[in-house]
């Protein structure tokens, strides 16, 4: 089998790019970071979703918690809440972590070089945010490029670096429905940026928004925990 490295935040989206490597006869080996994000429940998430998706190996960076501070996932700054989808996609939010993608895509480049691996499988969306600019298909085709050119394997000839970006077309529903037909447990995942302390949802930030539309439009209940205030916005 061939291996791939997948970046596995613990959302929905990364947990639904992992089960389309695995689809796709990889042998995933996944990656996550914790970076001093507010919403580290994820990680947790991400542990478990690794363990039921039979993940060779599961790599947890720690990188340090004053990297990013530019960010509401890593600083006080008020998240986001209540927001439409219009109004999200009305500039670059305040949830943008600085170079996040190209830092953690970056990492999984030397995972996937020190394990002999060629594809990395990133679960990034062009349609969630259009103020997202580490997630546009430019983006993503000219890191690819840049992998391509920055690694011994590559200027060998023994392959080629492929960053596989299978949602960043889908809109959410979408994603939702593509990940049901590969049979993600959702219920394992955890999007959120503003969790409680026990790991609800909050229910009205920008993820738990568009994912909450996402179920709705598929005709599912979500299967995370909501709190009063989140399951009040559904």
């Amino acid at each position: 089998m061939q291996r791939a490295i997948v970046l596995l935040s613990g959302g929905l989206d990364s947990a639904t790019s992992l089960a389309v490597a695995v689809s796709q006869g990889f042998e995933p080996y996944a990656i996550s970071f914790r970076y001093g994000q507010r919403h580290e429940s994820e990680i947790e998430a991400a542990q478990k979703i690794a363990s039921s998706n039979g993940v060779k190996k599961h790599r947890i960076f720690e990188l340090g918690q004053d990297m990013f501070g530019d960010s509401a996932l890593t600083s006080n700054t008020p998240v986001p809440v209540r927001r439409t989808v219009e109004e999200m996609g009305a500039g670059i939010p305040a949830t943008y972590v600085p170079a996040r993608n190209t830092v953690f895509l970056s990492l999984a480049l030397a995972f996937a070089e020190s394990v002999g691996a060629f594809d990395i499988f990133v679960g990034v969306n062009a349609l969630d945010y259009a103020g997202y600019p580490d997630c546009r298909p430019e983006y993503i085709e000219a890191f690819e490029r840049m992998a391509n050119l920055a690694t011994k394997a590559t200027s060998e000839g023994q392959g080629r670096i492929k960053i596989h970006a299978p949602l960043i077309s889908l809109t959410k529903s979408e994603i939702i429905r593509l990940g049901l037909t590969l049979g993600v447990d959702y219920s394992l995942t955890s999007s959120c940026y503003s969790p409680t302390d026990s790991g609800a949802a909050c229910g009205v930030c920008d993820a738990c928004t568009l994912r909450l539309v996402g179920f709705a439009e598929n005709g599912v209940q979500d299967p995370v925990q909501y709190s009063d205030q989140g399951q009040l916005t559904t």
